[in-house]
């Protein structure tokens, strides 16, 4: 067994929208799409590029100790919840958990 006092695990990990694939009707044709168009790029005109950016896709890195890793690997959506430990949602575990990666444009 490694000891703990050394020992960190790295999580990578990465999301992105979902989309099924698009069958294109008759009504589709007809509609007024530039409208469409210009109403999508009037909303993204008020968001930041960040949140905007992280609407379709997020990457991120997470560095755990081994009692948050052995957390993760019980509940891996649960990580961040109050736990006992000390640690919360506006808290990461020890290490740089959180640390974000440049999306890379898929």
């Amino acid at each position: 067994m490694l000891l703990d006092s050394d020992v960190r695990y790295v999580v990578d990990i990465r999301g992105h929208a979902a989309y099924d694939p698009m069958e294109i009707s008759a009504a589709d044709l007809d509609r007024d799409l530039d409208s469409e168009m210009n109403e999508i790029l009037d909303v993204l005109s008020r968001q930041d590029a960040k949140s905007a950016e992280e609407d379709v896709h997020k990457e991120m890195r997470l560095d755990l100790c081994p009692p948050c890793w052995r957390r993760f690997l019980r509940d891996p959506l649960a990580l961040w919840r109050v736990s006992g430990d000390g640690h919360s949602d506006s808290e990461a575990p020890r290490g740089r958990a959180g640390e974000e990666k440049k999306s890379q444009g898929d």
